[in-house]
């Protein structure tokens, strides 16, 4: 959420760098520290490999991620465990259908100095932190959604949340019915992740993911598809920022898998939590049983 007002400062791990070989080893320092990010993420929270991917990619690409779920799915022990590791200041918004613009941004107050002499103060609401959780975001107002909106400048990630696999299930429930429960711990401060977001836009992106990121979310739009089942099922589809969000997504992507540049085996992988939400299908489609999850695998697969 936009909360600092000036550029961080260049401070070692990722500091401003120019030369080729200076951003290799950025971005090898970076893996490194993102490795240990995972590491710490994955002693509280379990089973929930490709959710925690997703968010750290949304986070090191400058995004925002909408995360889905059924209740005890681990949601805002995520979140927390996130500000906790990466040394955030996090805050959480319970959204309910009276929440007004004023509770999520902030608003003036009046007030009287002891001279007497009145004057407005401004009273910086829950968007001003450096992590926020609306929780149950789908309960507040329209106008309340619009003004959070505003703020995170329409730009996000879906991100969808699964059960546990057995073994993770059987890890999480030790863990946490015992005398004493992991605690999250951090590994890295917000000036460095502010600087790792600004070392990510400087990764070259090969003519081949290029290419197939355009292809990819053109080929997801009725009007310029060449895919009968889009052209006949498909509403709207993804815009230009669904393009800028999946160049952002597959540099960071390739940081945390330990790669220097992206592939379009990243494009394909990411399709999904960053299309979804993105495109619409007809009512009639729906009926007949198809769902945006499937349209976009069709997408992916053109990639391979």
């Amino acid at each position: 959420m936009p909360t600092v007002d000036s550029k961080p400062e260049a401070s070692g791990q990722t500091a401003a760098v120019s030369s080729p070989a200076e951003i290799v080893a950025a971005v090898e320092r970076l893996g490194e520290r993102m490795a240990e990010v995972r590491g710490r993420i994955a002693r509280v929270i379990f089973g929930q490999g490709e959710v925690v991917e997703h968010a750290l990619v949304t986070l090191l690409a400058g995004g925002h991620v909408l995360l889905i779920g059924v209740p005890g799915l681990a949601k805002t022990r995520l979140v927390e465990t996130l500000g906790t590791v990466l040394g955030l200041e996090d805050r959480r918004v319970q959204c309910t259908p009276d929440l007004m613009p004023a509770d999520i941004i902030g608003s003036e107050v009046l007030e009287e100095d002891d001279a007497g002499k009145r004057h407005f103060r401004f009273i910086r609401g829950p968007v001003f932190s450096q992590l926020l959780m609306a929780d149950e975001i789908n309960r507040a107002s329209p106008r309340t959604q619009s003004a959070l909106l505003q703020a995170m400048q329409e730009r996000r990630v879906s991100v969808g949340g699964a059960y546990p696999d057995p073994e993770a299930e059987r890890r999480m429930l030790i863990a946490t019915t015992g005398a004493s429960e992991e605690v999250a711990t951090r590994a890295i401060g917000a000036d460095e992740l502010l600087a790792a977001q600004q070392l990510i836009r400087r990764i070259p992106v090969g003519d081949s993911v290029v290419d197939a990121i355009l292809s990819l979310v053109r080929a997801g739009r009725p009007e310029t598809s060449d895919i009968e089942d889009v052209q006949r099922h498909v509403v709207w589809g993804p815009g230009p920022r669904a393009g800028q969000a999946l160049m952002l997504a597959c540099r960071a992507r390739a940081v945390l898998d330990g790669r220097l540049a992206p592939s379009v085996d990243d494009v394909a992988a990411l399709a999904r939590p960053v299309l979804r939400h993105r495109m619409a299908l007809s009512f009639a489609a729906r009926a007949d049983g198809l769902t945006v999850d499937g349209v976009i695998a069709r997408l992916a697969e053109r990639l391979a």
